[in-house]
């Protein structure tokens, strides 16, 4: 049974069914007085988003909205975004939507302040220290899927449209002040899209608890975060009206973006170039290359995935713990290979390379080379 709650961990989590109704109140606290929402092209035309507009609207804080926003949101989306944004004398963005939204919004509310290109903020060494932190705008965060975790996370990952390169953009400040997770506001995902997003939740717990790096915290988030997706995503999948269910996995997504400050892996490695190349939905891309990764990785991760497996009450060990991702994968209709889901065996040493040079490749258990990485690649068709 989920509860009403409140946490302030790691930023103001208003979570529980109905919460949405709060919206007007939270962008107040925030020093709102005139927000931009800021959505996905599908998510704009759906009940929910005009009922989240007309809250707004009744509070007198009017009812703009951005919703050019592409599924990996690039450049040229976070332009026209600004310009909206400046056009209207806003003075904060809410962020509206699965990944793409929650990621577009808060770089929306970034960059009006800025003097330096969007580029120059990637999460390299200390960039982040020559953004204007002064500058951003209060972002308020409203999830309406439970996969990425944007929501509490303090970066955006946006597309090149020029070279394809997804890139990460970083600032504390990027963190939002408030978060409204309102799990009834997931009940309308089409099955697909739970399918894909809870996957990515699961890849980021898993990637985090697979990593070397010393972070007891994230470990311990991780751990929960991959029995819950275990749990209920099969239960979201089955019956979208599972307000348990949905408000579980809500809390997972959360979870999966906090403990990644662990790091990441070989699955968002790989899904990064493939998405940013062929416009493929990431928490997707994630659940079809995990078991390759997972096999590629399995001499360092083998004896850490054995210990997940008992506390998931999966047996069999290792080889368990793979046979289950293998059965959920089955279970929500995703597809077995990159071939299955459409993309072309071309472009690999290209792909590969990319992977290779993604920030999420540091963290991965085995060492990343442009040989090990083409192979592993190969292996996902």
């Amino acid at each position: 049974m989920i509860h009403d709650t409140n946490w302030s961990y790691p930023t103001s989590v208003r979570f529980g069914a109905g919460r949405i109704s709060e919206l007007a109140e939270a962008c107040r606290a925030l020093g709102m007085i005139r927000p931009l929402l800021v959505t996905d092209k599908a998510l704009s035309a759906l009940p929910i988003t005009a009922q989240a507009l007309d809250i707004l609207d009744a509070a007198g804080l009017g009812r703009a909205e951005f919703h050019e926003v592409d599924p990996n949101p690039n450049d040229r989306n976070l332009a026209a975004g600004i310009e909206v944004y400046k056009a209207g004398g806003h003075d904060g963005v809410v962020c509206f939507g699965g990944g793409s939204a929650l990621d577009l919004g808060k770089l929306i509310a970034m960059m009006p302040g800025q003097t330096r290109p969007v580029w120059d903020f990637e999460d390299i060494g200390d960039w982040w220290t020559r953004v204007n932190g002064d500058a951003i705008a209060p972002i308020l965060a409203v999830p309406t899927t439970a996969g990425t975790g944007s929501e509490v996370g303090r970066a955006g990952v946006l597309t090149n449209s020029e070279t394809h390169v997804k890139k990460i953009i970083f600032h504390p400040k990027l963190l939002p002040g408030i978060v409204i997770a309102d799990p009834e506001l997931t009940v309308g995902m089409p099955k697909m899209i739970t399918a894909g997003t809870g996957m990515d939740a699961f890849a980021h717990s898993l990637e985090a608890f697979s990593s070397h790096r010393f972070h007891p915290m994230s470990q311990g988030i991780a751990l929960e975060g991959m029995r819950l997706v275990n749990t209920y995503l099969p239960r979201a999948y089955r019956d979208g009206t599972d307000i348990e269910a949905r408000g579980q996995m809500m809390a997972a997504a959360a979870m999966g973006a906090v403990a990644f400050q662990k790091g990441l892996g070989a699955i968002h490695s790989l899904s990064h170039p493939l998405g940013a190349h062929y416009g493929k939905h990431h928490g997707t891309l994630n659940a079809v290359v995990m078991p390759m990764v997972l096999k590629f990785n399995r001499h360092e991760i083998e004896d850490k995935l054995a210990a997940a497996a008992a506390y998931m009450g999966i047996s069999g060990g290792f080889d368990g713990f793979y046979d289950r991702v293998l059965e959920l994968r089955a279970e929500l209709g995703i597809p077995a290979n990159l071939t299955e889901m459409g993309i072309p065996k071309d472009n690999l040493d290209q792909l590969a390379q990319e992977a290779v040079d993604d920030p999420s490749t540091g963290t991965n258990p085995v060492e990343l080379t442009f040989e090990n990485t083409r192979a592993l690649l190969e292996s996902c068709f």
